[in-house]
């Protein structure tokens, strides 16, 4: 079975949501691993801090169907899809990675993978060695040449359970 890499992310009840996001992926899917939880400034808007952390899913969906799932979990968050990217959200799940897939719709790998330490770094510490099918690289190699000081990023306190492990 394929494993996906999902980043997760919220700044409106960030323990709440994030924990949420967690037991749902525990439910539906074989989760593997679930990284540290990182903080982070907003970015693009000016709003309260972000808390991020990445995961690994084992499944047999489809990109598109592992999708779907993740906007259900949105839903229970109480999510609801704008047009801005740059907002405050209870709860972001992407999927970021799936397999050794290169796709246009969803995209895979995500293009916030490279942009972005709040990405990056969590996902550095569950999937060092996965090598990033665009650019043959490993994770751990982007993030040791990743320039922190444009994304600065904290490990924060909260542990995210997966309970049904």
């Amino acid at each position: 079975m394929p494993l996906a890499y999902l980043g997760l992310g919220s700044n409106l009840q960030p323990e709440k949501n994030l924990q949420l996001g967690v037991r749902e992926l525990g439910v539906r899917f074989s989760l593997l691993k679930v990284s540290s939880v990182f903080r982070n400034t907003a970015v693009g808007f000016d709003g309260d801090d972000f808390l991020n952390a990445a995961a690994c899913v084992e499944t047999e969906m489809s990109p598109s169907e592992l999708c779907r799932e993740l906007e259900e979990i949105h839903a229970l968050s109480g999510r609801r899809r704008g047009t801005d990217a740059f907002v405050s959200r209870t709860l972001d799940i992407d999927l970021l990675l799936y397999g050794d897939e290169i796709l246009e719709s969803p995209q895979v790998p995500r293009s916030d993978v490279l942009e972005y330490s709040f990405v990056l770094g969590p996902l550095a510490e569950i999937a060092a060695d996965y090598v990033h099918p665009q650019t043959g690289k490993t994770i751990a190699r982007h993030w040791s040449e990743f320039e922190l000081e444009t994304h600065p990023l904290t490990r924060d306190s909260l542990i995210l359970l997966n309970e049904h492990s």
